[in-house]
């Protein structure tokens, strides 16, 4: 199964999970965005907090947070800023990049929950980009623990190398030029993903080994580059990390994983490393970790960690990488 039809599949299947009640939020900025949540209705509840991938509608994983709330969690998904729930009447002209998708909008489901479930343990559940958006959140400090799937922010020479020329030409080339024409990306029209504003895609289709060097180079806060401010910001990242790659994903590639990884310096992060003959099947990819195919296999990883902050024995998978806030910083790799 192809990775659109895989997230197709699961969306029209997440009505089968006992369903979120709807959502309105607020970012910082004061737009709204719309989601969905899952709560118990007592206070004593963890909440995690689902960040999508980019461009995939929080209703994608309405199955893992499903499993979630099962386990004893309240469960906030949201949409990003011109995606699904939250998308405008237009995308054309519509003003929305991925510094705005991680500083106000994962911000404005952070604020909520802590206004929702107050005193609660937070946790974050991120998906590809949204382990990135984690970094930008003002409020990032206040996380408990965090786990990501694929996360990094498509550096184009961390693709796989066995896919990286049509990635190039697809993310890097097509895309830009198709958003150039239409004022947006109309990734539905080609059945790849959700219409994506052009900010996303012009941060997408040129971002560099360091994010720093890419974003919001224009724009200057108390006389420092407003991009600096924002990579001092992942420091403020005192959360453990369990960062999940997949070996056939050609997003989430052991390079692009440590490059992101390598911007939380204040965090135990550790890069657990699966591959599909882990449990026995052909294909995991970018995207499937959220299906409910993989609830009894996978999961259960995430769960524990959510629980515990504990990776279980005898779980699928092995342990690439373990760093600590005290040891020498990866930082170095992200120069290359």
């Amino acid at each position: 199964m192809d990775e659109q039809a895989d997230i197709q599949t699961t969306e029209r299947h997440a009505g089968e999970a006992r369903s979120g009640a709807p959502l309105r939020l607020q970012a910082p900025d004061g737009m709204w965005l719309g989601g969905f949540i899952w709560s118990h209705g007592v206070a004593e509840r963890p909440v995690v907090v689902i960040s999508a991938a980019t461009s995939v509608r929080c209703r994608y994983y309405a199955r893992f947070a499903d499993y979630l709330y099962g386990h004893g969690f309240n469960v906030i998904t949201y949409d990003y800023r011109g995606i699904g729930e939250s998308r405008p009447k237009s995308l054309r002209g519509f003003d929305a990049d991925w510094v705005d998708w991680g500083e106000l909008d994962l911000e404005g489901a952070l604020c909520h929950a802590r206004a929702e479930f107050p005193g609660q343990p937070i946790q974050v559940v991120a998906h590809s980009i949204g382990g990135f958006a984690i970094g930008l959140a003002p409020s990032n400090h206040r996380i408990g623990r965090i786990l990501t799937v694929g996360s990094q922010f498509a550096h184009w020479r961390d693709y796989a190398a066995g896919h990286r020329l049509r990635m190039y030409a697809k993310w890097h080339i097509v895309m830009p030029m198709l958003t150039g024409l239409f004022g947006y990306f109309p990734a539905k029209r080609l059945g790849w993903m959700e219409d994506t504003p052009a900010g996303v895609v012009r941060d997408w289709s040129r971002m560099r080994a360091r994010f720093e060097q890419t974003v919001r180079q224009d724009r200057i806060i108390d006389d420092q580059r407003q991009a600096e401010k924002l990579r001092q910001r992942f420091a403020g990242v005192t959360a453990p990390i369990l960062a999940i790659g997949l070996d056939d994903d050609p997003h989430g590639t052991p390079a692009a994983i440590d490059r992101l990884l390598a911007y939380f310096t204040a965090s135990h992060r550790r890069h657990w490393r699966l591959h599909p003959d882990d449990i026995g099947v052909e294909t995991i990819g970018h995207f499937a970790f959220f299906h409910d195919r993989f609830k009894g296999s996978l999961w259960p990883i995430a769960l524990s960690w959510l629980q515990t902050g504990e990776i279980p024995a005898g779980v699928p998978g092995r342990l690439l990488a373990e760093t600590r806030p005290s040891e020498k910083d990866a930082s170095d790799r992200t120069d290359r």
